[in-house]
């Protein structure tokens, strides 16, 4: 019951987000700057702040990088098998593929911010350092269908990925923030979760999709109960301490990334059925993410 009232709160921004798009009056164009307002300059603040400031020691980090590593792969691969056990065609699973590992960073900076505070996002941005280049590599290999030109492209210039070397190489540097710097730095950060939980609730689409059920229950359960389940069994044979082992299995238990979608759309025009798959992942979590958390306390 405990982690169950500690994630209402981001999982009614989220409800709020899909009331305001459906009832209130904000248009689309409104909805979509905030996404991009989200994507390229909030979170990205917040994650170069938090890892600039304060970065795991080195043995921790270690250990903590290779269990998200490990989960991370282990979703590819039970991902990759929806293929040939479900028989879908080549372009609906190049889209979905993705929804099988993605994570939403809006909810699981949220969640680590509840869990640890500053230093519950310092983990977090680190992990993030690591899987937003190793799951954009895999989801944009799969859709670009061997254009590894395409595939290095989105890779550099995805802004999570830069906002977190940013941020581990001006720690590396040993310097603190300047002062004004840190400040304007941490009022972006401020608005970045709630602004970023009110644009996935704001997301949410359950129409106009084309995809089995059996195919929508493949993804769901290894995106909310075969990942974090792996999570934990690695977090505990790496004997990770518990705020860390909470970090990892959350990481590994929040919903498919929105981001999904509008890469799915862009590169091979199968959005819809990508749509659906966040949608439903989302509502699930509400219920999967407070018993991972619970397991894992």
């Amino acid at each position: 019951m405990g982690f169950l009232l500690l994630l209402v709160p981001d999982f009614t921004l989220i409800v709020a987000g899909a009331l305001l798009r459906r009832y209130g009056r904000f248009p689309t164009e409104f909805w979509a700057g905030a996404e991009r307002l989200v994507y390229y300059v909030l979170f990205p603040a917040l994650l170069f702040r938090a890892l600039a400031a304060a970065p795991l020691a080195a043995g921790d980090a270690g250990s903590f990088v290779a269990v998200g590593v490990g989960f991370t792969v282990g979703g590819m691969l039970l991902s990759a098998l929806a293929r040939p056990l479900l028989r879908l065609d080549a372009p609906t699973f190049a889209a979905c593929f993705q929804c099988g590992f993605r994570f939403n960073t809006y909810i699981a900076l949220a969640i680590a911010s509840r869990l640890g505070g500053e230093a519950g996002i310092a983990l977090l941005s680190l992990l993030l350092g690591f899987l937003v280049p190793l799951v954009n590599l895999a989801a944009v290999g799969v859709l670009a269908q061997g254009r590894s030109a395409r595939i290095a492209i989105e890779i550099a210039r995805n802004p999570l990925v830069v906002a977190c070397a940013a941020g581990l190489a001006w720690r590396a540097t040993g310097l603190p923030l300047p002062p004004l710097a840190n400040r304007v730095l941490e009022h972006l950060a401020s608005a970045a979760l709630p602004l970023g939980l009110l644009a996935v609730g704001a997301g949410l689409r359950f129409g106009g999709h084309a995809l089995p059920k059996v195919a929508i229950a493949w993804w769901c359960g290894v995106k909310l109960v075969a990942m974090p389940a792996l999570a934990l069994a690695l977090a505990a044979y790496a004997e990770l301490p518990l705020p860390a082992r909470q970090i990892a299995v959350m990481m590994a238990a929040v919903p498919t990334a929105p981001s999904a979608y509008i890469l799915a759309s862009q590169m091979n025009g199968r959005g819809a059925p990508v749509a659906l798959l966040i949608s439903t992942g989302t509502l699930l979590a509400a219920a999967t993410l407070p018993l991972w958390l619970a397991v894992v306390s």
